[in-house]
């Protein structure tokens, strides 16, 4: 149990300063390292993808916050575009705990690697965007705000591996969209937590000390040690140079991707 619970501080560190550096929550590591804390504790494959779902979706709630703090200090945080993708991204988020719960671990893995390969290929293609480009409006944001609530509930994440791209894309600054994006974690991680507790309550073969689909043991030792590194992260954002921003992004998202593949064999 003890070497469990190491393997959940570490994760937090790593998440924590990953939320920092790339706005994305972390969950882009939670979620494989819980699948392997979670194996190891031998729980059941059957829940085991969506326990880590559900808490990296808990403990994102608890990153996100430490680290678009700590962006909102150096002005990096794009107040207008959160307060205009917020309600998309709570419905959307909320919806897709439903989907995941209906799906089976061996899908939702496939489903994960695949997104990453995705936004890899998306961040290492280095494609401009047109000058003139702009955010969308009302509804657009609204849709937006559903497509990456949806997808972020569906592979545990924080929503930056889409939001990210989605606001560079339409000219927001790298390092305003990596404070954005953090800042918009937040109502991600708090209707995906809801969700996941809804979807598993209840179940007979959850492991002790849980709440629904979320791993309590997991979620205090994670938190703890993210809120921690996550402003060590801020600072190495706001240090490096946008392009090498976009290539550790990538290579992160590649390495993440690769082992999870690895995984299903």
């Amino acid at each position: 149990m003890l070497e469990v619970l190491a393997l959940y501080l570490l994760v937090g560190a790593i998440a924590g300063i990953l939320a920092g550096l790339m706005g994305i929550g972390g969950g882009l590591v939670i979620v494989p390292m819980l699948v392997f804390c979670l194996e190891l504790q031998n729980i059941s494959q059957d829940l085991v993808m969506h326990l880590a779902l559900g808490t990296s979706m808990a403990s994102i709630m608890f990153t996100s916050v430490s680290s678009f703090m700590a962006h909102h200090r150096r002005g990096a945080v794009n107040w207008i575009v959160v307060r205009r993708i917020v309600i998309g991204i709570f419905t959307g988020t909320f919806l897709g705990t439903y989907v995941a719960a209906a799906l089976s671990t061996g899908f939702l893995k496939v489903f994960f690697v695949i997104f990453l390969y995705y936004v890899c290929y998306q961040m290492l293609a280095g494609k401009k965007p047109k000058p003139s480009r702009q955010m969308p409006g009302r509804v657009g944001m609204f849709g937006a705000g559903n497509v990456i609530g949806l997808v972020s509930s569906l592979v545990g994440i924080g929503g930056g591996t889409l939001s990210v791209p989605f606001m560079v894309w339409h000219n927001i600054p790298m390092h305003q969209a990596i404070g954005t994006s953090a800042a918009i974690g937040f109502p991600i991680a708090v209707s995906g937590t809801i969700g996941y507790i809804v979807n598993g309550w209840g179940n007979a073969s959850l492991p002790p000390y849980s709440l629904g689909y979320v791993s309590l043991t997991a979620l205090v030792s994670i938190a703890a040690m993210s809120v921690l590194t996550a402003p060590l992260g801020v600072r190495l954002a706001h240090s490096l140079p946008v392009d090498r921003l976009k290539k550790i992004f990538a290579v992160i998202l590649f390495l993440v991707g690769t082992k999870m593949l690895i995984s299903l064999w």
